[in-house]
């Protein structure tokens, strides 16, 4: 027995991963697993007897789970950070897994076989154990195991068939979008397949083999370098691709790969090999991302092809062509294309941009010079931040293409490399425009459809369990819709009857009176009612009815006295009778003996358009404010003040914001008790109604204010 411990010990010691294991887990497995969250159980039984639980040897124990899936266990921060940006770029295959599962042992034979061909193709494998990752299950909509699912671009899609090998890889297959791949069948189309280089602003690759159906890897390099690339299938063995096979010498037996740029004539690379690996075919187009002289057409395109210096011996400088569209600019373009290719390194990048597509980008190079509207411009940019700050020069002439502009071009490169000052004008460039991305309703439209599909997947293959919410969802619409419609039933016959409110002031405004007011009814809302509610605005309704009064809601308050309450809410009723309409106006009273200080201090914010007495006037308590009315938005804490008429002034007063003037301290310098004549008391509110127009179309002055005053 000792002998043996000592024969572990050493093996222990000189294995660095079996020792690793060992500090970590207390033994040296390769598969512990979950054992830092499993340590190894003993259970009392009476007073003297153990049972360790690996003497049952069960297979499916938590101790004893395979290895193989190890190495691709998901926790779900790395799920949420790692996994899901990657599946933008690659499709993932993965397994929901527990202990005691006897389906998951069943399963696990076609699962190795299927991850050993998937994986050296690029497909991502997951394994998710519901036992100790219960919030990434929940998360993935798994309810039982085992579970299989594809994730691609962010979507989760669950697989329903029979676990057979040939039916995950179909799975996986139609997990890829179906235009990733064109299949150039002829001679006829592959050249219009290879001219759309320009529309696209995309290299375009092309795969000869002799499979009459586009391999898989084929497929899933297409959806990684999708942004990047266009990709076109040539099937050898099919009839009438001999001439195209001759065209570029291909071999028919040998799968071959090409890559296309601005000239269609000749491949830019080339790569053949018996066996086409996935290391062999990224490398291949990692290098063959972007055309020779690529055209700027998003903010992420330049970013790459411009990056941001990161020290002085990284420099990396853009030579950017902004010319035009058309047979105009033809020339200058392709003059530019020739110098680009001959003098290409790796620390300088040649494009171009369309001026009239990225107007704010040639403006801010060109400043709009004269010399240049209507040609061709060369620039030679660094980006020196991420908030689109560039150094650049611009060549002192328009770009004809001619000898002389190359070779003021080149001698300028030759500066550059000892000299970076040359750089010498500095701007600011905004974001680039997205010339390529897709009008947002068609955008809205994919979404719907891919809704949609989801719901019908759901429909027919979700348990109940996982169509709980949407049941749930959609019998909450349905009831909120039905009772909608049976309150505002109720509500509207209720609105007939003339019953009197409690603690309201409710004044009946003839409809069929003839008033000034009525005549602008045609550009208000028809009111609901026969009459207008006015609520008296006290410090118990205060908070609800103007401190937390919803956004876009005014309350509109007149002021008033005991003395001239009648007078004044009759007239007030009409005024703002054709107003009642809109929902978003509520209309209350407030007492002038009662808060005389709370509207002194409101007041006291509008001294921008008239002088508010201090508190030494002998006449401050006197001030009549009867008759003034106040728009008050709760939410953005502001008002508008209306001021009373005057009798006699026949041109009237709007009252609007601004009209609080002088006028407001040369009135009633006598003793408010004084008592008014019931016609002067109502002439204060005198073409309120205009005021009203004004105060729904924006145009009056707002006074803000820091907060509400508490109504005391």
């Amino acid at each position: 027995g000792v002998t043996i411990l000592l024969s572990s010990a050493s093996q222990i010691l000189s294995n660095e991963e079996k020792r690793a294991n060992f500090d970590r887990y207390g033994e040296a497995g390769e598969s512990q697993g979950y054992s830092q969250h499993q340590p190894r159980q003993f259970h009392h039984f009476h007073e003297g007897f153990y049972f360790d639980e690996s003497f049952f040897h069960f297979p499916f124990n938590s101790e004893r789970r395979d290895a193989s899936d190890e190495k691709y266990l998901l926790h779900f921060s790395h799920y949420i950070n790692e996994i899901l940006p990657d599946s933008f770029k690659k499709p993932y295959l993965i397994k929901i897994t527990s202990d005691w599962c006897f389906s998951c042992i069943h399963i696990e034979p076609v699962w190795k076989e299927v991850v050993q061909e998937l994986e050296v193709l690029g497909v991502g494998i997951g394994v998710v154990h519901a036992g100790y990752e219960r919030r990434l299950a929940h998360h993935l909509g798994a309810h039982s195991t085992p579970t299989l699912l594809g994730l691609i671009s962010g979507k989760v899609t669950f697989f329903h068939s029979a676990v057979t090998r040939d039916n995950l890889r179909h799975f996986l297959e139609n997990l890829l979008p179906g235009s990733l791949v064109e299949k150039v069948g002829s001679d006829k189309n592959y050249i219009s397949f290879l001219s759309n280089w320009k529309k696209e602003n995309k290299p375009h690759v092309l795969l000869f083999d002799h499979m009459p159906v586009v391999p898989l890897l084929y497929k899933l390099t297409a959806f990684a370098y999708r942004d990047y690339l266009s990709f076109g299938y040539v099937y050898v063995g099919l009839r009438g691709t001999e001439e195209l096979s001759r065209q570029y010498n291909i071999n028919v037996y040998t799968p071959t790969m090409m890559i296309f740029k601005e000239h269609i004539d000749k491949p830019a690379d080339v790569v053949q090999a018996r066996e086409m690996k996935q290391q062999l075919i990224d490398d291949f187009l990692s290098q063959n991302k972007f055309l020779l002289v690529a055209r700027l057409t998003n903010q992420r395109l330049f970013q790459e092809l411009c990056p941001v210096k990161k020290s002085h011996r990284q420099r990396k400088h853009c030579v950017v062509l902004l010319t035009g569209e058309g047979e105009k600019f033809a020339e200058a373009y392709e003059t530019f294309l020739t110098f680009a290719v001959a003098n290409t390194k790796d620390t300088l990048k040649f494009v171009h941009i369309y001026s009239d597509r990225q107007p704010e980008f040639a403006d801010a190079l060109l400043m709009d010079e004269e010399k240049y509207r209507g040609k061709s411009a060369v620039v030679i940019l660094e980006r020196r931040n991420n908030a689109g700050k560039v150094a650049y020069k611009t060549l002192e002439e328009a770009w004809q293409g001619s000898k002389e502009d190359n070779f003021i071009l080149l001698d300028l490169l030759d500066q550059l490399r000892t000299d970076p000052g040359l750089l010498s004008s500095e701007t600011v460039v905004a974001d680039l425009n997205d010339e390529l991305a897709p009008m947002f309703l068609i955008r809205w439209l994919y979404s719907v459809l891919d809704y949609v599909s989801d719901c019908w997947d759901s429909l027919f293959h979700s348990n109940w369990r996982e169509m709980m919410p949407l049941l749930s969802l959609l019998f909450s619409a349905l009831f909120i819709l039905f009772g909608t419609v049976i309150v505002q039933a109720f509500s509207d016959s209720s609105d007939t009857r003339d019953s009197p409110p409690s603690e309201k002031e409710e004044t009946a405004a003839k409809t069929g009176k003839n008033d000034t007011s009525f005549s602008k009814e045609s550009n208000s809302r028809v009111p609901k009612k026969g009459f207008v509610e006015v609520t008296e605005l006290t410090d118990i309704n205060y908070n609800s009815n103007l401190v937390r009064l919803r956004p876009g809601h005014m309350n509109v308050v007149l002021i008033l006295s005991n003395s001239t309450k009648t007078l004044l809410l009759q007239k007030f009723a009409l005024e703002v009778y054709t107003f009642t309409g809109s929902s978003s106006l509520h209309f209350s009273f407030l007492s002038l003996d009662k808060h005389r200080e709370w509207l002194e201090y409101l007041l006291e914010f509008a001294q921008d358009a008239a002088p508010i007495p201090n508190q030494y006037d002998k006449h401050f308590l006197e001030r009549d404010y009867t008759g003034y009315v106040l728009a008050l938005n709760g939410h953005k804490k502001y008002f508008c003040l209306f001021k009373p008429h005057r009798s006699g002034d026949e041109g009237g007063s709007l009252g609007s914001c601004e009209d609080y003037d002088s006028s407001l301290h040369t009135e009633a310098r006598g003793k408010p008790s004084c008592s008014p004549g019931s016609r002067s008391i109502k002439n204060k509110l005198h073409k309120l109604s205009f005021w009203m127009e004004r105060l729904l179309e924006g145009s009056l002055q707002r006074f803000y204010i820091p907060s509400w005053p508490s109504l005391d």
